[in-house]
């Protein structure tokens, strides 16, 4: 049986979590015993289980890629802004 990824399982639900480890269990078994026909029904089975999670995976790619993004731009206009002081000189009072 293929795992997933402990990324993967870490975003499991406790509900999926059980399901995910029975059905490895049983799968397991059935390898175990050369049913490899029905080990791949199981392996199947799982592989939909597990889509949610990677969905959940990809969002938090995507919200981590998205913070990195404002954050790069705020220093951009961070340096924009020493630029500009820099160009007009100290200020005469």
């Amino acid at each position: 049986m293929r795992h997933c990824s402990v990324q993967v399982r870490g975003l499991l639900t406790r509900e999926e979590l059980d399901r995910y480890n029975s059905l490895i269990e049983v799968g397991s078994f059935l390898e175990d015993q050369s049913q490899y026909d029905l080990a791949y029904i199981i392996q199947k089975e799982i592989d939909l289980l597990i889509l949610p999670a990677i969905e959940r995976l990809k969002d938090k790619g995507r919200a981590r890629d998205r913070a990195t993004a404002e954050y790069l731009e705020s220093l951009q206009k961070d340096n924009d802004i020493k630029d500009e002081e820099d160009e007009e000189g100290p200020s005469s009072v």
